[in-house]
């Protein structure tokens, strides 16, 4: 049996605070080298910093107004005391609450929206640290989100460049020699979440490294869109609530056509019964 290599993850030290304009590029490559990055080397870089570098912050008097712009439709909404919460999917294709608005770390009456498109995002980071500690390695674009069924949150790849997020192992077969039907980690996820544990959200340290994944390096791999799950295969398309409500309503649309349709069905053979006379 081969013994996997072992996993090293570590934050990156020396990265100030990010404002518009700035060449986040450069200032994690140049934090990259100082820290002693290596080729095979995947970096998790947290999507805050590159929405700032970017000028994704958006003057908001109401957060609520923000969601709406960035909503391409509603999956959920629920009211609870401390006001809405809503499950939406964004313009990325990212279901998550509030489409990705974030209104910490950011000046009173500001939010901060996700990166454009983080994986170009990515694809600039990678370009200029593979320029500076050699290539290749992979960035990955990290952001926090709930789970289905599960307490908590964690992060996510929403944006990649040069690392296969999803290790399609459908086709091979166990050590037991089972046909793998469904299995494919979603390897993205698990190196955004376990990046998470150095990085932290109060820490100070934006962008951690992961050591010892090089076999998922691709530089042709898609990027972070591979992990959305297309609609036509989705479950869960709209919440439990939602669901119910639709279904009813389809019900009682079909339920009037139908004694519509009966109704109008007896008024003829009513007239076709009395000849037709008024």
């Amino acid at each position: 049996m081969t013994t996997p290599p072992p996993l090293l993850v570590f934050g990156i030290p020396g990265i100030p605070e990010i404002a518009a304009g700035d060449d986040l590029p450069r200032l994690i490559a140049d934090a990259a080298r100082r820290a002693d990055v290596l080729p095979g080397d995947i970096l998790a870089v947290t999507s805050k910093i590159v929405s700032k570098a970017e000028g994704r912050i958006v003057a908001a008097d109401s957060r609520e107004q923000a969601i709406t712009d960035e909503t391409v439709r509603v999956v959920a909404t629920r009211e609870h005391p401390g006001g809405v919460t809503r499950i939406v999917e964004n313009r990325l294709g990212l279901v998550m609450a509030a489409a990705g608005v974030d209104a910490s770390n950011t000046a009173d009456g500001t939010v901060l929206l996700l990166p454009v498109d983080p994986d170009e995002s990515a694809r600039r980071i990678r370009a200029a640290v593979e320029a500076c500690v050699g290539a290749p390695i992979g960035v990955v674009i990290t952001d926090t989100a709930g789970r289905a069924w599960r307490e908590g949150q964690t992060d996510i790849a929403i944006g990649a460049s040069g690392v296969r997020l999803l290790d399609d192992l459908r086709g091979a077969h166990d050590a037991s020699g089972k046909l793998l039907a469904v299995t494919a980690p979603a390897v993205g996820d698990e190196i955004a979440a376990a990046a998470d544990l150095v990085k932290g959200k109060t820490s100070g340290m934006p962008v951690a490294v992961v050591r010892g994944l090089d076999r998922h390096l691709d530089p042709a791999a898609p990027g972070g869109r591979s992990l959305v799950r297309p609609a036509a295969d989705d479950m869960f398309y709209i919440g439990h609530r939602e669901a119910h409500e639709a279904g009813r309503a389809e019900g009682v649309e079909a339920g009037f056509a139908q004694g519509y349709a009966e109704g109008f069905a007896e008024g003829q053979a009513e007239e076709r019964g009395s000849g037709g006379a008024s």
